[in-house]
């Protein structure tokens, strides 16, 4: 299986970005994002995703991400969406010019969580790796792109069969970035089974 152009679409799309073998660019809208519900009582289903589809039970994505931004809420990472109700999305969002923050949601019939830790606001470049096994995933993240760090395991209640998974970048505020996205690859998983 591989990131190929022609595999992938649009989950509400963007009017500018660019898709070439070597790199996505992704230029984020304003008052875009994903929420449901949970504490803020808002739900936003608007952000940009970037996907391809998979029946594929045992798979890793790895993704390096750089983003151009100084505004609150800004983020870009990786995501997978099935639906409004159901989807997961894993990367930092700013917060300030001293902290942003590294997080996932994960979104299970129609509500959303917050799992974060505090990172400096002078990282731009993430590396991330989302491993599937069957319906249960996990992500993790790497300043070098070789010592990766778990952030959470998790379960998506409607991830049985085919996902949807890819990349996204949103703009929660009245604001705009460039979202890079390098070294895409698709491996064998790299979550090793539990014995």
């Amino acid at each position: 299986m591989k990131f190929l152009k022609e595999n992938l679409f649009w989950q509400y799309p963007v009017s500018t970005f660019s898709i070439t073998d070597e790199k996505i660019e992704i230029v984020t809208e304003p008052n875009t994002d994903f929420w449901q519900r949970t504490y803020y009582g808002f739900r936003n289903d608007t952000a940009p995703a970037l996907l391809m589809r998979t029946d594929e039970k045992y798979f890793s994505l790895i993704v390096k991400t750089d983003f151009d931004s100084a505004h609150r809420f800004d983020q870009c990472g990786v995501i997978i969406y099935q639906d409004s109700d159901n989807w997961f999305k894993a990367s930092i969002e700013y917060e300030n010019e001293e902290y942003q923050r590294l997080g996932s949601v994960v979104t299970n019939h129609g509500y959303s969580d917050w799992a974060t830790t505090d990172l400096d606001a002078t990282i731009k470049t993430m590396h991330y790796r989302l491993s599937r096994r069957e319906s249960d995933f996990c992500v993790e993240n790497s300043l070098d792109g070789i010592t990766f760090k778990q952030m959470r395991i998790f379960h998506l209640f409607e991830g049985s069969e085919h996902i949807n998974f890819g990349l996204y970048a949103c703009s929660p505020e009245d604001s705009s970035f460039k979202a890079t996205f390098t070294e895409i690859e698709i491996t064998e998983c790299q979550w090793l089974e539990h014995k």
